[in-house]
C-alpha cells in the first residue's frame, strides 16, 4: 500500500495546468480570474444621493428647524439642470446627481414641503453635515485601482463589481468536462425489473452530482456493456470531449476486468492500493493525454475517492489555489472504534452544534456498499491508524457540505 498523501501527489503531478479562456461575464459565476482587473473609471462615476430627499447646503441647516425655497427637482438618470444658492433645496430621487452648490442632502422623512402660494417650500426638521447621504465620485473604485486580482473565484458579488466597472467578459480559467462511464453487464438503468445477479446502476448519477455539485461540468457517458470494444469506444469518446473521464469498478490488484484490460492497452496507467479505508484501489493515468481516474466500485468507495482524487485534482486543473475541502476539529459524541490495519479511515459522520460545539456521531452503517449512511453524512472523520477515538475525544473531520 502506498500513502494517501503520495497517491494525492501523483494525481496531481499527471494532471494538465488550467486552460485560460475568454468568457462573457454572464458565463463566469465559479470560474476563477486568470487576469487582474482594473477599473477604467469611477464608481459611482459622481457623486449622487443615497436618499430621497433635498439637496441642501449643509450651511443653511443650521438652527434647524429652517424653511428652504425649493427649485427644482432632479430624478436618477437625469442631468442637474438647477444649481442650489444660498436658502434653497432641490427635491432630489436615490442615485440622482447632486447638482451644483449643493453638498448634504435631508432625508424625505426629516422634510416637511410647505406651499403658501408664493411658492413651493420645505421646512428641514435637523441640522446636517456636508456630505450627509452623498456618496461620493470614485468612493467605492478610482480609475486605475485594482478592482480583482488574478485566481480568485468569481462569486456573485465580484461579478457585480465587474459588471460596475463596465466588464462584459474576463479571462477566466476553463471549467472542466467531465465524463462519467459505468460498465458492467450486471447494471441496471432503464428501471426494468432486476434479474438475478444485476443491481442498479447508482455510481453514475451519483458520480455526474458530484461532479457537478464541485462546479465542473458533467457529461454522461452511459452505460456500457462488458465488451473491449464497447469500453474501448465509450473511452475515445469521453477523452476526445472531455478534460477529464472518471470510471467506476475492477481497479482491484489482480481484477481481471475489461475496463482493466483496455486502460492497460490505450492509457498510461499507474494502479494503486492506498492505505485508506473504504476508497483503497485507485487507478490514474492519461489517455491522450487526458486524465482518467478509475474509481473502486462500491459506490460508497467511489464517493470517497471522488473527494480524495479527483475532486482536488480538478479543482486545480479548474485554476483554484485552495483544492480540498475544508477540515475542521470536532468532539467525537460516541466512541468511533477501529482495528489497526495500517490504513486511514475515513467514517461518514454527521455534525451537530446545538450547543454552541461542534461534535459528530455515527451517520449509519459504515460498509463500503451502504450508501445511505454516505447521502446522510456531513462528513468525513478522519481516523488514523490504531483503536479509533473514543466518547468525547477531539477528531479531524473533512466537511461534505
Amino acid at each position: 500500500m502506498i500513502p494517501l498523501d503520495e497517491a494525492q501527489a501523483h494525481v496531481r503531478s499527471r494532471c494538465p495546468s488550467p486552460v485560460v479562456e475568454s468568457v462573457p461575464l454572464t458565463g463566469a459565476l465559479g470560474l476563477v480570474l486568470a487576469e487582474d482587473v482594473v477599473s477604467a473609471e469611477d464608481v459611482p462615476p459622481f457623486a449622487n444621493t443615497a436618499m430621497d430627499g433635498f439637496a441642501v447646503r449643509a450651511g443653511d441647516t443650521a438652527g434647524a428647524p429652517v424653511c428652504l425655497a425649493v427649485v427644482g427637482t432632479i430624478a436618477a438618470g437625469a442631468a442637474p439642470d438647477v444649481a442650489v444658492g444660498e436658502g434653497e433645496a432641490v427635491r432630489i430621487m436615490t442615485g440622482a446627481p447632486m447638482p451644483p452648490g449643493a453638498d448634504a442632502v435631508v432625508m424625505v422623512e426629516r422634510t416637511r414641503v410647505l406651499d403658501d402660494g408664493a411658492g413651493e417650500q420645505v421646512e428641514v426638521e435637523v441640522e446636517v453635515p456636508v456630505g450627509n447621504h452623498v456618496r461620493q465620485a470614485g468612493e467605492d473604485l478610482l480609475a486605475g485601482q485594482l478592482v480583482l486580482a488574478a485566481g480568485i473565484p468569481l462569486v456573485p458579488g465580484r461579478i457585480g463589481v465587474l459588471a460596475s466597472v463596465n466588464r462584459s467578459e474576463v479571462r477566466a480559467f476553463r471549467r472542466p468536462r467531465v465524463g462519467v462511464v459505468s460498465t458492467g453487464d450486471e447494471l441496471v438503468a432503464d428501471g426494468s425489473a432486476l434479474a438475478p445477479g444485476q443491481i442498479r446502476d447508482s455510481n453514475r448519477p451519483g458520480l455526474l452530482a458530484l461532479v457537478a455539485e464541485s462546479g465542473f461540468i458533467p457529461v454522461d457517458l452511459g452505460l456500457v456493456p462488458d465488451r473491449e470494444d464497447a469500453i474501448e469506444a465509450a473511452l475515445r469518446d469521453g477523452v476526445a470531449g472531455c478534460d477529464a473521464v472518471l470510471t467506476t469498478g475492477g481497479v482491484s490488484m489482480g481484477d481481471f476486468d475489461y475496463v482493466k484490460v483496455v486502460l492497460d492497452r490505450i492509457g498510461d496507467m499507474r494502479w494503486m492500493q492506498v492505505a485508506i479505508r473504504p476508497a483503497k484501489p485507485l487507478a490514474f493515468g492519461t489517455v491522450d493525454g487526458v486524465p482518467v481516474f478509475g474509481l473502486p466500485g462500491n459506490p460508497v468507495s467511489s464517493m470517497v475517492s471522488f473527494e480524495l482524487f479527483a475532486r482536488p485534482a480538478l479543482r486545480a486543473m479548474a485554476g483554484h489555489a485552495d483544492v480540498e475541502r475544508r477540515r475542521i476539529r470536532a468532539v467525537a459524541a460516541t466512541a468511533m472504534p477501529r482495528r489497526p490495519d495500517g490504513k486511514t479511515h475515513f467514517a461518514r459522520v454527521v455534525l451537530d452544534e446545538s450547543d454552541g460545539a461542534v461534535r459528530v456521531s455515527s451517520s449509519g452503517g459504515q460498509g463500503s456498499h451502504q450508501l445511505t449512511a454516505m447521502a446522510g453524512a456531513d462528513g468525513l472523520a478522519v481516523l488514523p491508524d490504531g483503536d479509533g477515538v473514543a466518547a468525547g475525544d477531539q477528531v479531524e473531520v473533512l466537511l461534505l457540505r
